[in-house]
């Protein structure tokens, strides 16, 4: 026959601050899930590499005019 063993102090101390963390941790996961769902119900799906010419960028890279020539001084004799 199995006697119950009475709890001690430090498992109910335990279990409060593991019931904390606990829900500390749910409230963290819970802001991240509301952040990702209103950004993207809102249709921002910037990344963060989408600087043009940037390896792996989603923008093409647009095509750059030619710079002028360069003009030679005028020599005086």
């Amino acid at each position: 026959m199995a006697f119950p063993k009475p709890e001690h102090e430090i498992h109910s101390r335990r279990f409060s601050r593991n019931l904390g963390v606990g829900l500390a941790l749910l409230s963290f996961v819970a802001l991240v899930f509301a952040l990702t769902v209103v950004k993207v119900t809102e249709g921002d799906v910037g990344h963060a590499n989408d600087a043009p010419g940037i390896l792996g960028s989603t923008q093409p890279i647009a095509p750059e005019e030619p710079a002028p020539a360069p003009v030679a001084p005028a020599v005086n004799p």
